[in-house]
């Protein structure tokens, strides 16, 4: 079973929004961080945005405030949310969902990936 589901990728029109969400499957142990990255065709993986346990988030420089991560709290304090704004061809990549113990437990999850396609 996978340990992160994600959804929310798709086409989009220039200057459009999309959300991304993605769920630990199992239960997160000790302070830990969750996030984005992408992978653009022919480019590496980089950071989209992480978000700590208790709410601290960084930003990739190409964000340039366009994007908001967020994560759910109570029983889906272990979802973290990508709102996306103002979107263009440079965002077209696949997104991957991360999650990692920042603390004594041992775990390092990917997701599978979902695909953001801008449609110009």
């Amino acid at each position: 079973q996978d340990p992160l589901v994600e959804s929310g990728g798709g086409l989009v029109q220039p200057g459009g929004s999309l959300n991304l969400s993605c769920a630990a499957v199992n239960n997160v142990f000790g302070p830990n961080l969750m996030g984005w990255y992408r992978e653009a065709p022919g480019q590496q993986r980089e950071l989209v945005a992480t978000i700590t346990n208790v709410g601290g988030s960084d930003y990739g420089e190409f964000v340039k405030g366009r994007f908001i991560i967020s994560r759910g709290s109570g029983s889906a304090k272990n979802t973290v949310y990508l709102e996306m704004r103002s979107l263009n061809p440079e965002h077209t990549a696949v997104y991957y969902c991360h999650l990692k113990s920042l603390g004594k437990y041992q775990y390092d999850y990917w997701g599978r990936g979902t695909q953001v396609t801008d449609s110009s």
